[in-house]
C-alpha cells in the first residue's frame, strides 16, 4: 500500500493549538452504521453493563530541555531513552559533534556519539546529573508538544490524561485526553468494567513516515506492560470491547495469542496498516484526527476501514472539527456493531 493512500488536505486553522475546556466539551464524531454528531461527554450513552473500556496509562515526562552550547548557540535536546552508554537525545541546533558541551542551567551535559538512525539528529548524551535526571526533569524540563502546537502550555498537567500513572512517555496518549474522573465514574456506574494497559509512546509519534511503500517503513520499540489482573478483566468481557486509543490497541494487540490477552513486560515493534487481521475482538475505539500520512492514521485505517475512515475525515472538515492532539474525539465502531 502506498503512503499517498494517507493523505489529505486540512487547513491549517482546524489544527488544534490548545485544549477546550472542560476536557469532556470537545466535540465528538460517532461513526457506526453512519456518522452522528455529538459531545465527547455523551459518549456514556454508548456503554452498556458489562462491557470494558480499556486505558493507556502511561505518563507523560517533560523530556524537552532548552539550553545553549558553550559557544553561545541555542539549542533544543529531547531526552529518548537511557542505555548502560548515556542518554540517547535529538538535538536540534547547529553543529552538534561529539565533545560539545551543552548547559540547560542547572543541568550540563556531554555530547558523546552522533547516533546512526533512521531519523536524523540523534546523539548518545553524558548528563552531569549522576542518575537524577528523571527528578531535575520533573523541575526544569517541559512537556514535549508535538511541534504543529505553537502555543506555549500554561498547564503541564492539561497535556497529561486524568488516569496517568506511569512515566515514560514523550507524547500524551491524546483520545484519553477528553475524559474526565466524572465521566469515567459515570460509565463505571453504568457496570462498565476499566482496564489499564501501559504503553510508553516513544519518539516514532513525531517520526513522518518517508517510505512511499509503507511496508518499508520500521517503528520505533515502544514498552508495553499489561498486568495478569488487568489482562482477566479484559479477556471476561461479557459486551463490547472499546479502546481508547491507537496506543491502546497496539498494547492490545501486541499482548493478544489466541484471541486472548496475556500478561506482558517488553517492548513492541508492531506496525498496524491495512489490510491488517486483528487477533483480538475490539468492537470500537475512541481516537483523535490524527495527520496524514501517519502510523496512527494507519492503525486507524486498518481498524475501521480506510475508505469509510477518509469519507469521516472528509465530514470532520465539512463541520469543521478540531484536529490533531488537542483537537476532538472519534467513536470508530467496527462494521457490524
Amino acid at each position: 500500500m502506498k503512503l499517498s493512500d494517507f493523505d489529505y488536505h486540512l487547513p491549517k486553522e482546524l489544527i488544534a493549538q490548545s485544549p477546550v475546556e472542560p476536557r469532556d466539551s470537545s466535540r465528538l464524531m460517532v461513526v457506526k452504521n453512519g456518522i452522528e454528531h455529538q459531545l465527547f461527554s455523551d459518549i456514556p450513552d454508548h456503554f452498556e453493563k458489562g462491557d470494558t473500556l480499556v486505558l493507556n496509562d502511561s505518563r507523560v515526562i517533560p523530556a524537552k530541555l532548552t539550553g545553549k552550547k558553550s559557544t553561545g548557540g541555542q539549542i533544543e535536546a529531547l531526552v529518548v531513552s537511557r542505555s548502560d552508554a548515556g542518554y540517547e537525545c535529538m538535538i536540534r541546533g547547529k553543529n552538534i559533534r561529539e565533545g560539545t558541551k551543552l548547559d540547560f542551567g542547572e543541568l550540563e551535559a556531554t555530547v558523546l556519539q552522533i547516533l546512526e538512525r533512521p531519523n536524523t539528529n540523534r546523539y548518545l548524551v553524558d548528563f552531569n546529573c549522576n542518575g537524577d535526571l528523571p527528578e531535575i526533569l520533573e523541575r526544569i524540563g517541559d512537556a514535549p508538544l508535538p511541534p504543529y502546537i505553537k502555543q506555549k502550555l500554561n498547564d503541564k498537567n492539561r497535556y497529561q490524561t486524568v488516569y496517568s500513572k506511569e512515566k515514560g512517555s514523550i507524547a500524551a496518549p491524546t483520545a484519553g485526553l477528553h475524559f474526565t474522573d466524572e465521566l469515567l465514574e459515570k460509565i463505571s456506574k453504568k457496570g462498565v468494567n476499566i482496564a489499564y494497559v501501559t504503553l510508553h509512546v516513544s519518539l516514532g509519534t513525531f517520526t513522518p513516515v518517508k517510505a512511499e511503500v509503507i511496508e518499508d517503513h520500521i517503528m520505533e520499540p515502544e514498552y508495553v506492560s499489561i498486568r495478569e489482573e488487568n489482562a482477566e478483566i479484559i479477556n471476561a468481557t461479557k459486551g463490547k470491547l472499546i479502546a481508547a486509543g491507537t496506543t491502546t490497541v497496539k498494547a492490545l494487540e501486541s499482548s493478544c495469542i489466541n484471541e486472548k490477552i496475556v500478561e506482558n513486560d517488553g517492548f513492541s515493534q508492531l506496525f498496524i496498516y491495512p489490510p491488517y487481521k486483528f487477533g483480538l475482538k475490539i468492537d470500537a475505539m475512541i481516537t483523535n484526527f490524527h495527520l496524514p500520512k501517519s502510523t496512527l492514521l494507519m492503525l486507524v485505517g486498518a481498524f475501521g476501514g480506510k475508505e469509510r475512515l477518509m469519507s469521516a475525515y472528509k465530514e470532520a472538515i465539512l463541520h469543521s472539527y478540531r484536529f490533531y492532539s488537542f483537537g476532538d474525539a472519534m467513536l470508530l465502531f467496527r462494521r457490524g456493531n
